[in-house]
């Protein structure tokens, strides 16, 4: 069923790199016309190739290729269009850095850019019309849960994922159509039997489910079907064993990789912004009293306590009451903390920390000891996010607001989790592709 979607995706993509192509060579046929030839297109053929790879990681990172956003509506093609501006801006300064390649780009991109995303809009309409109207696959869920009526709604405004939650069996083997499940399977066509937990626990109604599975019907659980829906893990249907057989289990080698990639990141980002680091300190000590860093203790793995650096953004003082969550227009935050935050620019400095192992690259974001405390004790499994080192961004932060309520927490809890389940090399990689955008464009 979700092997469907990634196939999804991946045509989309590959059907984009067409389309560019296809518009490289319009715009070599209308700029030379009779002088187009097969030399001419070899001669722009590498460098535009190149423009092409950037274009679709910028593509990914804009959300081109999440099933959820491939609607005919306005904010789509407005996002559609941005990521193509953006790629018309760093097609012209790599021409112009790299001027070997011996093509004169200004008119040719100019022309390739009206070209390819006329192309790429008439495309992408065609295709979300394509996925909406597709005939969608039948779900039957066995046992409600708290979660799955939410799923049910999501999937009624959102026909583009494939899918339909045909119908609920809340009473599970009780429900008086229990027994006739075959017979449901096969009248409303039904591929994907969706099971609660405690039926998974029967004896027989496992080996009426088992019989579904020799018959080519897809078997899933409740909470592998909300996570595969919102990228999340839901709390309420958690339970001790879960975390045991899903995330107990060390993983040298990823851990031993990930130190070096992110030893090599790190290392990357301090050169890049270095020039950045420097203003942003001066700009602090000039329109502000007191330090431009700021220090404040969090809790990292295993509850470990550790200084996080960061650039003031409020003026000094601002918790002299103690620790409160930030609030939207905190009246605390410094002029220059309000651009600093917009951009997470304030999070600089946490380089050091990534040198000194207090956290990673990519992970569950460090909390303060006092809010550690307080939400441990209102929040189920909280303590979960600690069996990993901290992250200067991760699931959470890239899909989830800026959170200031114990209920903001709750919410961003579920993403941890599914990335101290899911995690890896690629994940870590998606995760730091989808930070470029949310460093410049999310506010906080």
């Amino acid at each position: 069923m979700f092997g469907q979607a990634k196939s999804k995706a991946l045509f989309l993509l590959l059907s984009d790199v067409i389309v560019f192509y296809i518009a490289l060579i319009l715009t070599l046929v209308l700029r030379y016309q009779t002088g187009f030839s097969r030399y001419l297109l070899n001669q722009h053929l590498v460098p535009f190739s190149i423009i092409f790879v950037v274009s679709i990681i910028a593509f990914y990172i804009s959300g081109l290729y999440d099933l959820k956003h491939l609607k005919n509506e306005p904010a789509f093609f407005k996002i559609l269009s941005t990521a193509q501006s953006i790629n018309l801006l760093i097609a012209f300064a790599f021409f112009y850095l790299f001027p070997f390649f011996g093509v004169s780009p200004r008119t040719n991109l100019l022309l390739f850019a009206v070209i390819s995303t006329s192309l790429l809009i008439v495309w992408r309409y065609f295709f979300n019309r394509l996925v909406k109207n597709t005939r969608l696959q039948n779900v039957l869920v066995i046992g409600s849960t708290p979660d799955i009526e939410k799923v049910a709604q999501y999937l009624k405004t959102n026909p583009q994922l494939g899918l339909n939650i045909k119908l609920i069996l809340k009473n599970g083997i009780d429900d008086p159509l229990w027994l006739s499940l075959p017979e449901i399977i096969r009248k409303d066509q039904i591929s994907t039997l969706v099971i609660a937990p405690h039926i998974k626990k029967n004896q027989e109604a496992a080996k009426v489910i088992f019989d579904q599975l020799t018959k080519g019907i897809e078997i899933l659980d409740t909470l592998t079907f909300y996570e595969q829906i919102f990228s999340k893990t839901p709390l309420t249907e958690l339970e001790e064993m879960w975390f045991l057989e899903n995330v107990a289990r060390k993983r040298m080698f990823y851990e031993s990789i990930k130190k070096i990639e992110e030893t090599f990141i790190a290392f990357f980002l301090t050169v890049i912004f270095a020039p950045f680091l420097i203003i942003i300190y001066l700009l602090i000590k000039l329109t502000s009293p007191g330090p431009a860093i700021y220090k404040q203790i969090r809790a990292g793995r295993k509850e470990k306590i550790f200084t996080l650096y960061k650039f003031r953004t409020m003026r000094i003082n601002a918790e002299k009451n103690g620790p409160e969550w930030s609030q939207p227009n905190d009246e605390r935050i410094t002029p220059i903390g309000k651009i600093l935050r917009s951009s997470h620019l304030d999070e600089l400095p946490q380089l050091f920390n990534l040198f000194k192992g207090d956290i990673s690259f990519v992970g569950p974001r460090p909390e303060r000891p006092e809010f550690v405390r307080e939400l441990r004790e209102k929040i189920p499994f909280y303590d979960i996010r600690h069996i990993v080192r901290p992250g200067l961004t991760g699931w959470a932060q890239i899909n989830y607001h800026y959170g200031s309520s114990i209920e903001d927490a709750y919410e961003k809890l579920q993403y941890d989790i599914f990335y101290i389940k899911n995690r890896s090399i690629i994940l870590d990689l998606l995760i730091i592709l989808k930070t470029i955008k949310t460093f410049f464009i999310t506010p906080k």
